[in-house]
């Protein structure tokens, strides 16, 4: 949502402009990172305010590390911004995917350039294309994420925050 979006930045322009914050941490709520853009807001013609797209490269932008903590699902928009990130840690029941592709959408907010770039050309064409969920063992074997973790995903971000 607009609001979401809208949180994300205010909260990134906040933690750059703070030299006590050393680095950001991203994260859902109730055990899900983003289910990705309510499609229903596609037809709203007057929508102000950041776009995910941009909000994404502001995200990738950032002179601070910024680490997704992904639990549940990162779907469509949640993936991408998950990729905007420079880290990614996945709860090991976590699946990521694109699946706006099944109702003949392309990843809007620039995930056909951002996850070629991570996979590779043939395994970001295959998540692309097909929009299946990729779960996260099998994304940490692809490149797609950093760690897979069975605890807490905020806190296994922070530690690797810590680290870089």
């Amino acid at each position: 949502s607009l609001a979401v979006l809208q949180g994300l930045e205010d909260g990134l322009k906040k933690a750059e402009a703070d030299p006590s914050v050393k680095a950001v941490i991203i994260c859902g709520e109730n055990g899900k990172f983003s289910a990705g853009a309510d499609i229903r807001g596609f037809s709203s013609p007057n929508i102000q305010g950041i776009s995910l797209g941009a909000l994404v490269s502001l995200i990738e932008r950032s002179k601070k590390p910024v680490v997704a903590a992904i639990e549940g699902i990162a779907l469509g928009g949640g993936l991408e911004v998950a990729l905007g990130c420079h880290y990614r840690v996945a709860h090991v029941k976590a699946r990521m995917g694109l699946p706006e592709v099944t109702l003949g959408l392309l990843p809007g907010a620039e995930g056909t350039q951002r996850l070629p770039r991570l996979l590779g050309v043939p395994a970001a064409l295959e998540i692309i294309t097909t929009g299946k969920y990729i779960p996260a063992t099998e994304a940490l074997k692809l490149g797609l994420v950093d760690e897979v973790v069975e605890e807490n995903t905020v806190e296994a971000g922070i530690h690797l925050a810590n680290k870089v």
